[in-house]
């Protein structure tokens, strides 16, 4: 008999717990899982401890069962695995696509964009005088698993550089389309940003072109053809 390693047993167990509405909290017996996950009572029991001790689980033991809620971490294992079934299914070809809410941000993009040792090299690599300012996006629980098949994609890279008074750091980019106009994803190797924002640059302002407002859901578009994977 090949058992199945810790990694695997866990994400079996958190699967079949979401399934079950464990990404909402779910009241469930130990008995009740065991049967579900087709294992002995012991082994389910066990398994939920080690989820709840290595942080996957939340969960609170009541006289008649638990409550039991996915955490983000344990969310996140299932994401990996989604993902690397999306990678054997879909068309590797396809384009990229990222759906995002437009958001007003802190206003920083006008000031770096506009910094000569970033606006000579966007010129330079994408082959357009950015607009002064980026344009932010909120994006969906999906594009946040597609921006992780862009990171296997070769960037165009934006170098590092240095001023008087300081240095300035590099990031990368990724040439799209904006509801079919031009831009560039701009991703700064170090950033305040959470994993579900998105920058971008293009040679036109883009609220006034596309008649952008917060709150309006835009389509970003990268075309395979536009990188190589690595």
């Amino acid at each position: 008999m090949i058992l199945k390693d810790d990694m695997t047993g866990e994400t079996e167990a958190l699967k079949r717990l979401a399934l079950l509405g464990g990404c909402q909290t779910l009241k469930i017996s130990s008995a009740v899982f065991a049967r579900e996950a087709e294992t002995s009572m012991q082994t389910a029991a066990r398994r939920l401890k080690d989820l709840e001790d290595k942080g996957f689980i939340e969960r609170k033991i009541v006289g008649d069962g638990q409550y039991i809620k996915i955490s983000e971490g344990g969310l996140n294992i299932l994401r990996n695995e989604y993902y690397e079934y999306k990678k054997i299914f879909e068309d590797l070809k396809a384009p990229i696509v990222f759906l995002g809410e437009v958001f007003t941000g802190l206003g920083e993009g006008q000031y770096y964009i506009s910094l000569d040792g970033y606006r000579r090299q966007l010129i330079d690599k994408l082959g357009f005088d950015p607009f002064p300012g980026t344009l932010n996006l909120k994006i969906d629980e999906e594009s946040i698993l597609r921006v992780r098949e862009l990171n296997e994609i070769d960037a165009i890279r934006i170098e590092p550089f240095k001023s008087e008074k300081r240095t300035f750091g590099g990031g990368k980019c990724y040439k799209i389309k904006i509801n079919g106009t031009e831009g560039a994803i701009i991703v700064p190797d170090r950033t305040h940003y959470s994993k579900d924002l998105m920058e971008i640059v293009s040679p036109k302002n883009l609220r006034r072109t596309l008649n952008l407002r917060d709150g309006d859901i835009v389509e970003v578009v990268y075309d395979r053809r536009w990188g190589k994977r690595t």
